[in-house]
């Protein structure tokens, strides 16, 4: 296996939380198509339409793709529902792997998510809060409105905009595979 040396290129990380910004509710929001039986009854969230074609794309553009998420649901529950979209996911961070690797021992109670703490340069999220916190424990959001049609294009030109920052301040993002 080839080991990495420190002057190659990173791929850089985008994360999207899980509720309310990838699993809605099909009363409220166009979704992907329900997932056959019997997976259907062990999975029961159901994707934004569009989730899987956006991931894929920002994978293709070379960003790693992230869960981030606040719930406790396990990492192997959330990877094999993508798996079933045709979606491989680059890494989970749920509210157990947080609590541990983020909380740990801190008297301090630390926002729910600090997507900089895993190297992930753009945060999906549709709490405000949540974004507000990026200018403190430097991250940068994006704030999915419930209803915006455009959301895919809306979050790949915020990707961009942040990657090529990183480029002109002389971060070396890989951009394809």
């Amino acid at each position: 296996m080839k080991k990495k040396n420190a002057s190659e290129e990173l791929k850089m990380r985008v994360s999207f939380d899980l509720d309310e910004v990838l699993f809605v509710s099909e009363q409220t929001h166009k979704t992907e198509k329900e997932l056959f039986f019997p997976l259907n009854r062990i999975y029961k969230e159901r994707l934004r339409l569009g989730t899987p074609d956006l991931i894929k794309s920002l994978q293709k553009m070379g960003y790693e793709v992230w869960i981030y998420t606040s719930s406790f649901r396990t990492e192997d529950y959330i990877r094999n529902l993508f798996w079933w979209y045709g979606v491989k996911l680059d890494g989970v961070v749920n509210g157990n792997r947080h609590l541990k690797e983020v909380q740990r021992d801190s008297k301090v109670r630390l926002p729910q998510k600090i997507p900089s703490r895993y190297r992930i340069s753009l945060h999906v999220d549709d709490e405000e809060v949540i974004c507000s916190w990026g200018r403190e424990y430097g991250f940068n959001t994006f704030l999915l409105e419930a209803d915006d049609d455009n959301w895919k294009d809306k979050i790949i030109g915020r990707a961009e905009e942040i990657r090529n920052a990183g480029i002109a301040a002389g971060l070396a993002y890989k951009t394809s595979e």
